[in-house]
């Protein structure tokens, strides 16, 4: 008598596997402590060394808290390429995502201590935590699918709910937990919140054995270490030039740069010049034509990426201080917390994710142009669109010295659809192109793309000290629909770089697939 049993993971409920809802809540929580602490930050740091109530801020400007918060979200994701990379390489998703909620939980809890030295630290833990954690749980949701699976974009949506519910939650429940009690109780709160996190991920283990397991010697023997790759880019004179010159601009960035972080910058940019120079010689070892056809197109969604959280990411840093300071935020006799505004994209998220998803599966199955492309491209323009809202708050504040909350409401509820229509596509669609062995590297470099636009983001955020509200979100309106139309006008060229990835997409459960049969004999 023999028995093969179909593995654990891939047990499944309503109509996913159950892996994807044990990751769904770990995810939960992780964000609830992510956009729980993120609602306060800003806010946080502009608040006065001691207020009337008795808590204490930190009393830095806008500019200045503006500014950290930008580098703060950008390394943030930043460090997801090495973690996608130590994952990739040494100890596989599923433990990277276990040390990750460690260092997450060890963050948050610190910054709940009221000390300038704890301020700084707890950031850095989470910090590292992140950059273990996020491209390595986004890795393993993938891997919960096979090729050619219609379910995996619909299984992101989902996960993206996840997301947006820990968000949700945070919003609404921190900003109480500082109204009541200060600033540190609520980042406090959000520790609790990953602590939580880690526990379901823990209890989650029976669902993931056959998902995020460390690489075997065969599968690192195929690999390409990033010192092999090095190795080789001194090997190639065109490659090794262009970065020459780019870490040259580098250095001189950080000699002449003006600012108290101009070797902030300069750093940045020799590993980014660094990064350039492995992303090229990853195209340059792929097999095929098919392969580097594919990866270019992956480079290409990168810009569109970086644009479209360069410009939503405002949300976090603008947006936040404006509910904070020039919105009126009275309802009938209470003052809604600035932070509560955070949670309406998520609230959005969360009614709106499964009826888009189903949109976009609908329509494709119908034959109509539904494309990750397209639908990206669809997004950026809705997403740019919101900011007309806050075109219109701007008036109406300097006409009446405060503006309306539905304005932000309104702009938020836009930027959520836009969101809904690239962001779980976009993570969907790199596990689609990116070349196997290199894909945690790749989600990584996916998430690094995501901090350089929450950079950007902090930048264009600084700028509105200077140029004002009004001219920084109509700007950053036109140019969101405009980049949002080339790429739509492009979508043809750039399908058929992509060789039919998504093309042969259907409905596909395990008990379709070899391996995974349930027998008795």
């Amino acid at each position: 008598m023999s028995n093969s049993i179909k593995p654990a993971h891939q047990k499944e409920l309503f109509g996913h596997p159950i892996g994807l809802y044990v990751l769904f809540f770990t995810e939960t929580w992780e964000r609830f402590s992510y956009y729980g602490m993120r609602a306060l930050l800003v806010v946080y740091m502009t608040a006065k060394t001691m207020q009337a109530n008795g808590q204490s801020g930190l009393g830095w400007l806008d500019g200045e808290a503006l500014a950290l918060y930008g580098w703060y979200t950008m390394l943030v994701y930043l460090m997801s390429i090495p973690g996608g990379f130590i994952a990739d390489r040494y100890i596989g998703q599923k433990k990277a995502v276990f040390i990750g909620a460690v260092l997450l939980t060890a963050g948050h809890g610190i910054l709940a201590i009221d000390a300038v030295w704890a301020f700084f630290a707890g950031l850095g833990f989470i910090i590292l935590g992140v950059g273990m954690l996020k491209p390595n749980i986004s890795t393993m949701v993938g891997g919960l699918y096979k090729q050619n699976d219609i379910r995996r974009d619909k299984g992101f949506s989902i996960f993206y709910v996840g997301i947006n519910l820990g968000s949700f939650l945070a919003s609404l429940s921190v900003g109480l937990v500082v109204k009541a009690y200060g600033w540190h109780a609520g980042f406090g709160l959000a520790g609790i919140g990953m602590l939580l996190g880690l526990l379901v991920y823990l209890y989650g283990q029976q669902y993931l054995v056959h998902v995020g397991n460390a690489p075997t010697v065969e599968q690192k023997s195929s690999d390409i270490s990033i010192g092999a790759l090095f190795n080789q880019l001194f090997k190639s004179p065109l490659q090794l030039g262009i970065v020459v010159l780019l870490l040259i601009y580098s250095l001189y960035a950080g000699f002449t740069y003006e600012g108290a972080d101009h070797w902030g910058y300069g750093i940045l940019f020799i590993v980014l010049s660094l990064i350039t120079g492995v992303m090229m010689m990853i195209y340059k070892n792929l097999h095929n034509q098919v392969e580097k056809d594919r990866y270019v197109v992956l480079l290409l969604s990168l810009l569109m990426v970086m644009v479209f959280w360069g410009c939503f990411e405002q949300m976090g840093g603008l947006m936040n201080l404006y509910a904070q300071e020039k919105t009126n935020r009275m309802l009938m006799g209470f003052e809604v917390p600035a932070a509560w505004f955070q949670g309406a994209g998520a609230g959005f998220i969360i009614l709106l994710a499964v009826p888009i998803a189903n949109y976009w599966a609908k329509r494709k199955l119908k034959g109509n142009e539904a494309s990750s492309l397209f639908k990206m491209g669809v997004g950026i323009i809705i997403m740019g669109i919101g900011f007309v809202y806050m075109v219109f708050a701007s008036m109406e504040y300097e006409a009446n010295g405060s503006s309306a909350m539905y304005w932000l409401v309104l702009a938020y509820l836009f930027h959520t659809i836009g969101e809904l229509c690239l962001s779980p596509v976009s993570l969907s669609f790199f596990t689609k192109l990116a070349p196997t062995r290199y894909m945690a590297l790749m989600m990584g470099v996916y998430w690094a793309a995501t901090g350089l636009g929450n950079k950007l983001a902090g930048i264009i955020g600084e700028s509105s000290v200077k140029a004002g509200e009004f001219n920084v979100f109509g700007g950053l309106f036109l140019f969101a629909v405009l980049f949002g139309l080339i790429v739509v006008l492009l979508l043809k060229p750039l399908k058929r770089l992509t060789h039919g990835a998504e093309d042969k997409e259907t409905l596909i459960h395990d008990d379709e697939t070899e391996g995974f049969e349930l027998s008795n004999h």
